[in-house]
């Protein structure tokens, strides 16, 4: 197959340092993955291909889109081309069903979390997906919620406060009137 058959549709997101980058293939089969550092992803060249540009510090993967974040000096247009030139060069021989090192799944949650995660799933995910991001939550302890922001929300400014304050409003509507949640 050639890399003329992968045509890479660009768009921007919310954070002015993340564009996302879509494909007809997917990249990510099940589930989602953000790396920022090659030595995390030396089984999946793509993601350490991605990393290798210039000024980019994370790629996030989901479905069939790559969402990339810079470090905010870099030149979007170059970065933009060599991004693309990157995919169209390691997509064929990608592999979407490549397993993640550390497995994320929610056998390992209290119920409390599978209950704040399954509204997180109905009501903000759809959002932050369509943004380029995601959201990981990470711990409930004491009615305290701590997430972690992946994707183009890592670095988003508003992911810290209309963002922020949007989920804990969603959550104490939903759950708990006195949740707070913290992003890491």
């Amino acid at each position: 197959m050639t890399t003329a058959n992968y045509k890479v549709i660009t768009q921007g997101t919310p954070n002015p340092n993340a564009l996302k980058f879509i494909t007809a293939k997917d990249v990510k089969a099940k589930g989602k993955v953000s790396y920022s550092h090659p030595a995390e992803c030396l089984n999946v060249p793509l993601a350490a291909g991605l990393l290798g540009v210039p000024h980019v510090t994370q790629v996030h993967f989901f479905e069939n889109v790559i969402t990339v974040t810079q470090d905010g000096i870099g030149d979007w247009p170059a970065i933009e081309e060599a991004v693309i030139h990157t995919i169209q060069e390691l997509l064929p021989a990608h592999n979407p069903d490549f397993a993640v090192d550390e497995v994320k799944s929610r056998a390992h949650m209290t119920p409390e979390m599978i209950q704040i995660e399954e509204i997180l799933d109905r009501t903000i995910r759809p959002g932050l997906q369509a943004d380029g991001g995601d959201i990981e939550v990470l711990e409930f302890t004491n009615n305290l919620l701590i997430v972690r922001y992946e994707g183009a929300c890592g670095s988003c400014p508003s992911s810290q406060t209309a963002t922020l304050d949007g989920i804990t409003g969603i959550l104490r509507h939903e759950y708990h009137p006195e949740i707070r949640v913290e992003a890491v």
